[in-house]
């Protein structure tokens, strides 16, 4: 299991990671000081460390480099959001920059990016009846191959990467056609029916009121 440690030290938030983390399959432990983070990872090898920078005892970016003579990648995740701040980040050596308040969806996709930069995203998924073989694109439900177009494929993917998480049209559209939503559902929810249809889906992928989907496993 791919091993996260969350160094966030308002308590909520770190929560809410480590929920949705867990929930997406990954195993999370939580430091909410410098200091504490150093230790554990002194202690225990993790694949990502998401991190705060403005932390009691050692700052982020004390941290990070820590963390880089560790050889574990690092996502930074912070209220600073000016540009300066990205780029100090990002030129200090960090994997990626988050800025509070986020979507958890754009959070797992940035988590999901990292790990697969250092070679530690699964390349295969398997949840309940179907398999999912992501280089190929082969997607099998109970030995027989499903064929989807490339568009299914992607919504089949955001939806296993953010299973139980109601997911708005909004964020579904945006996320697999890649551009800003304008408000008409008609294309999200034909994909979702013919992607439910594929799959016999139906009571899987649930429609959320005045929200969207989720995928309930």
């Amino acid at each position: 299991m791919i091993k996260i440690l969350i160094v966030e030290d308002e308590e909520a938030i770190s929560d809410l990671i480590r929920m949705n983390l867990v929930k997406a399959g990954y195993g999370c432990q939580c430091a909410f000081d410098g200091i504490t983070a150093a230790d554990m990872m002194q202690q225990e090898r993790f694949d990502l460390v998401l991190l705060d920078i403005m932390l009691p005892g050692i700052n982020g970016y004390e941290l990070l480099d820590y963390t880089k003579a560790l050889e574990m990648p690092v996502i930074f995740i912070t209220a600073m959001g000016e540009l300066e701040d990205k780029v100090k980040g990002l030129k200090s050596g960090a994997d990626d920059y988050i800025t509070k308040p986020f979507e958890i969806v754009e959070l797992l996709a940035r988590v999901e990016t990292v790990l697969r930069r250092y070679h530690k995203a699964a390349d295969k998924i398997q949840v309940l009846d179907v398999s999912i073989d992501i280089p190929s694109r082969i997607v099998m439900k109970n030995g027989e191959q499903i064929m989807l177009t490339m568009k299914e494929f992607e919504l089949l993917l955001l939806f296993v990467r953010n299973k139980n998480i109601a997911l708005y049209r909004e964020t579904i559209y945006e996320n697999v056609w890649e551009s800003n939503y304008l408000g008409d559902s008609r294309t999200v929810d034909l994909h979702v029916q013919r992607l439910r249809k594929k799959l016999n889906w139906e009571n899987v992928i649930k429609a959320v009121y005045k929200v969207g989907y989720r995928l309930e496993v």
